[in-house]
């Protein structure tokens, strides 16, 4: 006999990623952190910033969308998320322009 709790649930499960899913995840994550390190090693002048916040942008991309799951949860949440990083890029960028960082 089915119970309700079941069907409600039934009705919101979505295909969960494999283990080997997660395993890629972490890889490109792992090499994209690898990039970002050695991207402070290597002279870029003025775009060191814009290539760095590039590979932030991803990396929050793929932590949100995979392990908080947003991916399968409604729109809603990732417009939330969205909205903070851009939120937090315009901090930032404002920060970085009040220390005169882009006249240099």
């Amino acid at each position: 006999m089915t119970t309700t709790h079941e069907v409600e649930h039934a009705d919101h499960e979505h295909g969960h990623p494999t283990d080997r899913t997660y395993i890629g995840i972490a890889l490109v994550l792992g090499l994209i952190t690898a990039a970002e390190v050695a991207t402070y090693y290597v002279d870029l002048g003025a775009l060191l910033g814009p290539v760095l916040i590039v590979m932030m942008i991803a990396k929050f991309s793929i932590v949100a969308g995979w392990f908080m799951h947003l991916r399968f949860d409604s729109n809603l949440f990732t417009r939330v998320f969205v909205s903070g990083i851009v939120l937090a890029i315009g901090v930032y960028l404002a920060a970085l322009t009040s220390f005169h960082y882009f006249s240099s």
